[in-house]
């Protein structure tokens, strides 16, 4: 099994082991901004090309990196503090693609379909556990 992602129409496309699509939907991809803190920059966009699955996690919890914080406009604690964990808003999966990024769910809904992310890719509820229970460690997810 598979999955396609289009960044530029914020679409996927899922795929079983018989290269059967069996899903396609919205979801939301990197925004493409910018983030500058006069000392680190940080370049929100989901990275193209061919990835695959790095591991699977039910009921995932958020470990919030330094531009979070910034983002808020709050002090960066250190690395093990308490405030950088954020259960609940994953969603119930995350699919882990490397280098932080991740497929996952959101609180955020409504704007599924739209370029909002910090670069992980969004998908409903729905959406979300189909990807989860259709792709394995080691699937492939195409990202254009």
């Amino acid at each position: 099994p598979y999955i396609v992602i289009n960044t530029t129409e914020n679409h996927f496309w899922l795929y079983n082991a018989k290269s059967q699509m069996v899903y396609e939907g919205s979801c939301s991809t990197g925004s493409q901004t910018v983030l500058d803190n006069g000392v680190k920059q940080w370049m929100f966009k989901t990275p193209k090309g061919v990835r695959k699955i790095i591991s699977k996690v039910k009921n995932p919890v958020w470990t919030k990196p330094d531009w979070a914080f910034i983002e808020e406009g709050l002090p960066v604690p250190g690395p093990r503090h308490p405030s950088r964990y954020e259960p609940g808003v994953l969603g119930d999966y995350s699919l882990h693609i490397g280098d932080g990024y991740m497929l996952h769910g959101t609180i955020y809904q409504r704007f599924l379909g739209m370029p909002v992310t910090h670069g992980c890719v969004r998908l409903g509820d729905k959406e979300l556990e189909m990807v989860f229970k259709t792709l394995v460690v080691g699937s492939k997810v195409f990202v254009y």
